[in-house]
């Protein structure tokens, strides 16, 4: 998004002036953005102003304007540098600007393909001290090589480029083509340092004088370091795009401070962190894959998105550290790291200021999100700095630009980065002061377990006690503390601890919380420290439930499937109920695998739980082994126990509980309930969870639209808690609501979400509802002989075969695609599986779908009443508009082709009008087209050339033109190939085309026509 914006600025400067605002956090490179647009413009001159006004002078050799020079500018604000590095003249052109030469002699423009060193500007060397690169901007060198690393995977163009494994990124989208060094012939690059009090006008001045009659494009980095006039005539000039000066401002300003009011009326553009994906791919650029994958998690999540910080972790590790052969060091971000990549930021702040943005970033530590409270700050900073000098001095000062105010009275740092560097680089007697000055308010104010943290980090020497004192507040329920808080306690308890066992038992609380928290990549450091301290079985018990339900989650479900069963081993003696519980998970794994065996094995251990888990354990395995009688039970016990004071994870239990009985009014009860509880109590890995089982009980009632609404929110929540296994069961959700829609390429796009997910991590349950979703699309467009072949991979008996309790769902869809396919005896096969299961009465809708499928499988003289039959089980199980539409369609479709055209347009337009209030766009379009063949009046008209031709052959020109064979066409409309042939020639001839491209465009033309007349 980034560079399409600034591209859409090179590209307006072929007609007008234009200015573009780019601003981020330090080490998200701007920098590395202003650079790549310089080397990509081709339509003119570019001109890098340096730091100016107010921002120090320009690095040692850069080049400047020299006034006096033929067409230089004069004036206030003109300060020239007209000698070079190594005390020569730099050579000038005739319009007074520096140029550099290549080694061959020729024009060549500055900073192009030059990271140039100390001793000049040859290609492929570094920026260092001296050379035309040197200074520019605030980045380091390190974080120079960061920020364009980082571009070649955050930008929209990855992958695309023509180096192998890295993207292009040297566009050539404007103006001249490039020479032979990849520039336009004559193409300069002139840098300028104005001096104080530059106007408006001196800079509209100069740049004319640089552009030469020709589109300008000007680079200011750090233009918020210029003083107020500079940035009022940069703001001026950015905002008249004047066709007679076709100037380009790009300007780069810091995003951890508040945007300068004289840029507040231009456009701006926002650098973000890096996607998990962008940042893993960097990652692996820059370690060549060699980081051990816990060592890559712990990076990935140490740095935040921020790819100058991912840089400089990684090269602070040792190659063994790398590999995971040696300890990492710790704190893995180090004060040196942060200062390194905050740069300049943290420069410049009075004492006043930086006690103020210490204090903030120390209290956001125990908050529940990352800003403090303003009365809390106020308070702290007044007992940390106590007016001295004078009896009416205010201690407190105004917040700077590095924060924002919040809503309810709180303050922000604006970069998140920066508050870390602020936290990690003061003095640690002045940090430990600011804490006790926290420790003292919070502890006024009666808040226990956040004043006992800060009094803890106050002391070099902690007292003794005190570790247990935080271990005791955080476990203690008296009062309302946050899951983040909570961890952050038991972690700093376990610190103080000196006995292993102890620490080891703090460390997985503090895992614990974090997992509920949604940041299991907190949680799985915490539970490797854990695991290497000694400790009894029962504290070794909880690590492995607590790892098995990250993993279940976030990873493999065979590694939680096996730490699950070993949690349930050690927990059986010193606490059953909690191993009951590791042992349910652990079918849920196995579940997840679409491993029936594993399942089964699964739930039969540790036979004598009791309650709630094992009324669901016996509910559930005895729905497994068929016996659905004796399921009934249990599982409806699961169901009436759910109260509205239960714990989300009841309640959760409660809703599984329901949709394995089919009761999807209870499940949506108890799902909306166990969503409520887990928002109330700040439990943001089940949050996800409980939107997973709405969206499942809404598509089981046929309410799509409902699903999706659900399924929507669950993605983002799931990855918000760094859950992609859930995530991926949301996509496939997602999917399967987008399938009846006319939006194929939505489906797409959530199926490869979620089956390369499902891949990674064994989820069979998520790869089978994608893959159901796909064939729903083609069997909605026409297309029955992919549907069945996709199909038959997930319902047909054989070691392929779908999750074993999504496939029989996808049946009817199956049986559907297989009749016009010609796989009867296939159909019939797994129709018996399914009549025993729409007998169990699990689902709503089995009842009409089953007599459904019999009336395609039946002979003409029986289809006619199960049809009917199907119809009357849809009106009594209210089973949803969408499948009883299904049933409508198929009946009209069956009373066409028995010459009935009355009763086939009664039951067509009862299909219609359900297919359009539910939303299935795209069975809606195949309803109309049935009914167009029996001269029928639908919502939706043709027109254009199409108008010429009969129902049926509009029908036939329509598949066609999807690009469906004869032999396609003719099972869709269960007509022979023969009939297909015959009017496909009528076709040709009455519109005149000769092909079937011909055919298709012309189909094309005439329906947008139609659309918008």
């Amino acid at each position: 998004m980034q560079r399409r914006a600034v591209a859409a600025l090179l590209d307006q400067l072929r007609t007008h002036g234009a200015g573009l605002v780019v601003t981020g956090e330090p080490g998200l490179g701007r920098t590395a953005l202003l650079r790549w647009a310089a080397r990509g413009f081709t339509a003119g001159n570019v001109l890098h102003l340096r730091a100016g006004p107010g921002g120090g002078p320009a690095a040692p050799g850069c080049p400047d304007v020299c006034p006096g020079l033929p067409g230089a500018p004069e004036g206030p604000g003109i300060s020239p540098v007209p000698y070079g590095h190594d005390g020569r003249a730099w050579p000038r052109g005739e319009d007074g600007f520096a140029w550099l030469p290549d080694q061959a002699g020729q024009e060549r423009p500055l900073g192009h393909g030059t990271r140039a060193g100390a001793g000049g500007a040859g290609p492929g060397t570094r920026a260092g001290a001296g050379g035309p690169e040197a200074g520019h901007g605030t980045d380091t060198a390190d974080t120079w090589a960061a920020e364009e690393s980082a571009y070649a995977w955050a930008g929209p163009d990855v992958g695309q480029g023509t180096r192998t494994g890295r993207p292009d990124r040297r566009p050539h989208a404007q103006g001249r083509e490039p020479g032979a060094d990849g520039w336009a012939a004559g193409r300069r690059t002139y840098t300028w340092t104005p001096g104080p009090g530059v106007t408006a006008g001196a800079l509209l001045d100069a740049f004319r004088a640089a552009a030469h009659g020709g589109p300008l494009l000007v680079c200011v980095d750090d233009a918020h370091r210029w003083d107020a006039a500079g940035r009022a005539a940069l703001g001026a000039v950015a905002g008249r795009p004047d066709a007679a000066d076709r100037v380009g401002l790009l300007l780069s300003v810091a995003g951890h401070r508040a945007l300068d009011a004289e840029f507040a009326t231009l456009p701006v553009v926002r650098l973000d962190p890096l996607t998990p994906a962008q940042a893993g791919a960097l990652l692996d650029d820059v370690t060549d894959g060699a980081a051990e994958p816990a060592v890559r998690a712990e990076l990935l999540a140490e740095a935040e998105g921020n790819p100058a910080l991912l840089v400089a972790l990684v090269q602070r590790l040792s190659a063994a550290e790398l590999r995971g052969r040696r300890p990492l060091p710790r704190p893995l971000a180090d004060a040196g790291t942060l200062a390194a990549v905050a740069g300049r930021a943290l420069t410049g702040l009075s004492p006043e200021a930086r006690d103020l943005l210490l204090t903030v970033a120390l209290a956001a530590r125990t908050s529940d999100a990352p800003d403090a409270g303003t009365g809390l700050v106020r308070d702290a900073v007044r007992r940390l700095r106590p007016a001295q000098a004078e009896p009416h001095s205010e201690p407190y000062p105004q917040p700077p630009p590095e924060l924002e105010p919040v809503a309810e009275g709180g303050l922000r740092f604006l970069s998140p980065l920066l508050r870390r560097a602020v936290r990690a680089t003061a003095a640690p007697d002045r940090r430990r002061a600011a804490h006790r000055a926290l420790a003292d308010v919070l502890e006024a104010g009666g808040q226990r377990l956040p004043g006992l943290l800060h009094r803890s980090w106050s002391e070099a020497a902690p007292a003794p006690g005190l570790g247990d004192r935080l271990a005791a507040e955080a476990s203690a329920g008296t009062a309302p503390a946050s899951h983040r808080l909570r961890a952050a306690a038991y972690a700093r308890a376990a610190e103080l601890a000196a006995d292993g066992p102890v620490r080891a038992e703090r460390y997985t609380a503090a895992a614990e919380q974090e997992l509920l928290a949604g940041r299991p990549d907190r949680a799985r450091p915490l539970l490797a420290t854990a695991r290497d301290c000694a400790a009894p079985p029962l504290v070794r018990g909880r690590a492995e439930l607590v790892s098995g339900l990250t993993e279940l989650r976030d990873g493999p479900v065979e590694d939680a499937h096996q730490s699950l069963l070993l949690a349930a081993s050690l927990l059986a003696g010193p606490a059953p109920e909690e191993a009951a519980a590791a042992v349910l998970a652990a079918a849920n794994a196995a579940w997840a695998a679409g491993d029936l065996a594993a399942c089964l094995a699964t739930l039969g251990t540790g036979e004598g739980a009791r309650g709630t888990v094992g009324d669901h354990r016996l509910g559930m395995r005895a729905l497994l082994e068929g016996r659905f009688d004796r399921a009934a039970g249990p599982l409806g016990h699961v169901v009436r126990r759910a109260g509205t004071d239960d714990p989300p994870e009841s309640l959760l239990r409660s809703a599984a509980a329901a949709l394995l009985l089919g009761e999807v009014d209870a499940a949506r009860r108890a799902g909306a309930r166990a969503l409520a509880a887990a928002r109330h109590l700040g439990s943001a890995a089940l949050v996800p969870l409980a939107l997973e089982y709405l969206a499942y009980a809404e598509l089981r009632a046929g309410r799509h639209a409902q699903a999706r609404a659900h399924a929507e929110e669950g993605l983002r929540t799931a990855l918000r808690a760094g859950q992609r296994n859930t995530a991926a069961l949301h996509h496939a959700v997602l999917a399967l609501a987008a399938s009846i829609e006319e939006a194929p390429d939505v489906v797409a796009r959530h199926v490869t979400a979620a089956q390369t997910t499902a891949r990674r991590h064994g989820l069979a349950q998520a790869a089978t509802l994608a893959e159901w979703a796909a064939a729903r699309v083609d069997l909605g467009r026409g297309r029955p002989l992919d549907a069945a072949d996709r199909l038959g991979l997930l319902v047909l008996p054989g070691p392929r075969r779908g999750h074993f309790a999504v496939w029989r769902l996808a049946v009817p869809c199956f049986v559907e695609a297989a009749v016009p396919a010609g796989r009867h005896e296939e159909a019939r096969t797994v129709l018996a599986d399914f009549a025993d299961w729409a007998a169990f009465g699990a689902d709503r809708q089995s009842v009409g779908q089953l007599a459904r499928c019999r009336a395609l499988l039946a002979a003409p003289e029986e289809a006619d009443a199960l049809y009917r039959a199907a119809l009357a089980r849809h009106d009594e199980t209210d089973g949803g508009d969408f499948e009883r539409a299904r049933t409508a369609l198929l009946y009209g479709k069956w009373l066409r082709r028995r010459r009935r055209p009355r009763e086939a347009r009664d039951h067509l337009g009862g299909a219609l009008a359900g297919f359009e209030r539910c939303g299935a766009g795209v069975w809606a379009e195949q309803t109309r087209g049935e009914l167009r063949a029996i001269g029928g009046a639908s919502r939706a008209g043709g027109g254009g050339a199409l108008t010429r031709l009969t129902p049926q052959q509009l029908r036939i020109a329509r598949y066609v033109a999807e690009g469906a064979t004869n032999r396609e066409v003719a099972l869709a409309l269960a007509v022979s190939t023969r009939t297909v042939d015959y009017h496909l020639r009528k076709v040709f001839a009455e519109l005149g085309v000769r092909s079937r491209v011909e055919l298709a465009r012309m189909v094309e033309q005439s329906e947008q026509t139609a659309a918008h007349p």
